[in-house]
C-alpha cells in the first residue's frame, strides 16, 4: 500500500518507501509500541483534523504505561501531525502516529538504552466496515482482563486480542465481532466502543475493560447537547438482544448501526431515529458544520510550519 507520497520518521519527512525499520526492532518481536488513530475531514476551510490534542494526549499516556519517553514534546508531536497531512495534500483521510522501541539489546523488558522510535503516516481512507448498518457476532475471545494488562491503554500487543476476535468470522456473513468481559458482560468491539438504545435512553459501557474511546467521548458530550440520557453502566447480551437500537463508535467506525447480534435482530433491523441523530450530528461536527466545536477541529492550512 502506497496512497501518499510522504512519512515523518525521526523529524525528517521521508518519501513512503524510505520509510523503513531495522528487522530486530524490539516493537516487531514483542508488540512494544503505542499507537492512535486519527481523522481529518474534508470541510469549507480545507482539512481539519479531529480532535487532534486528545488523541496526542492518549498516544502520550500509552506510551508511559510502557515506561517509553517519546523524544518528541506533545505539541511537536501535533505539528508534525499537521505537518504530515499538510505535505501529503490529501483533502481527507486516516492519520497514523506510531511510537516503538527500536534496534538494540534484545529481552522481553525493553532495555532503557533502546531507542524510542516516532512515525507519523497518512492516507485517504472512507468506510471501515463493509457496510452502512452492520451484522456482529459474541465473540469467543473475551477482552482483555483488566489486571492482566492497562485496558485503557492503545498498546500495539493488545489488538493481537482484537485480531483473534477478526479472524474467527473471516468469510462468515458477520461484519465485526463483540467481546465480553472476563464476567460476561459487555465490553467492545475489536475496534469499537458500544452504545445501546432503550425505551429513550442511551446506553454504553462503563470504564474499566475497555479503551475510552475519543468518539465515545464525543457521543457522551453530544447526548447532553441533544437532551438525551445517557447511562454508563455494565449490562449482558439479553440487553442487546432487546434494545431498540444499537451502534459501534470509533474513529475509524465514526457512528455505524448495529442491524443484529448473534442473528437477533436489533429494533426493526434498520438505523433508529436516535442513532441517525448521532451519525448526523457527529457528521456536521467533524465536517466544521457545527460553529460550537469548532475547537475540535484543528484546520491544517491555518497550523502548517516549516519545522517538526
Amino acid at each position: 500500500m502506497q496512497a501518499t507520497s510522504f512519512i515523518w520518521q525521526n523529524n525528517t519527512i521521508k518519501p513512503w518507501q524510505e520509510a523503513t525499520t531495522h528487522v530486530m526492532s524490539h516493537g516487531l518481536h514483542y508488540g512494544s509500541g503505542a499507537f492512535e488513530g486519527i481523522r481529518f475531514y474534508k470541510t469549507a476551510n480545507g482539512p481539519a483534523i479531529f480532535k487532534l490534542s486528545e488523541h496526542v494526549d492518549r498516544l502520550f499516556y500509552s506510551a508511559q504505561v510502557m515506561h517509553m519517553d517519546i523524544p518528541y514534546s506533545q505539541e511537536q508531536i501535533c505539528q508534525a501531525i499537521i505537518n504530515t497531512v499538510g505535505i501529503n495534500q490529501v483533502e481527507s483521510g486516516y492519520i497514523r502516529p506510531l511510537v516503538y522501541y527500536g534496534y538494540g539489546a534484545m529481552g522481553v523488558c525493553p532495555s532503557p538504552t533502546l531507542p524510542v522510535e516516532t512515525i507519523i503516516a497518512c492516507w485517504p481512507w472512507g468506510r471501515y466496515l463493509a457496510s452502512d448498518s452492520v451484522d456482529i457476532k459474541t465473540s469467543e475471545f473475551i477482552r482483555i482482563h483488566p489486571r492482566s494488562t492497562v485496558a485503557d491503554a492503545k498498546i500495539c500487543g493488545h489488538y493481537i486480542n482484537s485480531m483473534l476476535a477478526g479472524l474467527a468470522i473471516r468469510g462468515t456473513k458477520y461484519h465485526e465481532a463483540l467481546m465480553l468481559d472476563e464476567h460476561g458482560h459487555v465490553a467492545e468491539g475489536s475496534a469499537e466502543n458500544i452504545f445501546v438504545i432503550k425505551n429513550g435512553k442511551i446506553y454504553t459501557t462503563a470504564l474499566g475493560t475497555i479503551l475510552e474511546g475519543i468518539t465515545r467521548n464525543t457521543i457522551i458530550e453530544m447526548s447532553k447537547t441533544l437532551d438525551l440520557e445517557l447511562i454508563e453502566k455494565r449490562f449482558g447480551l439479553e440487553f442487546i438482544y432487546g434494545a431498540d437500537e444499537a451502534f459501534f463508535t470509533g474513529t475509524a467506525v465514526e457512528v455505524t448501526p448495529i442491524r443484529s447480534l448473534d442473528d437477533c435482530i436489533i429494533g426493526e433491523g434498520k438505523p433508529g431515529p436516535i442513532t441517525e441523530q448521532f451519525k448526523a450530528a457527529y457528521q456536521d461536527i467533524v465536517h466544521g458544520r457545527n460553529p460550537a466545536y469548532q475547537n475540535s477541529l484543528t484546520y491544517v492550512i491555518d497550523h502548517m510550519t516549516g519545522g517538526v
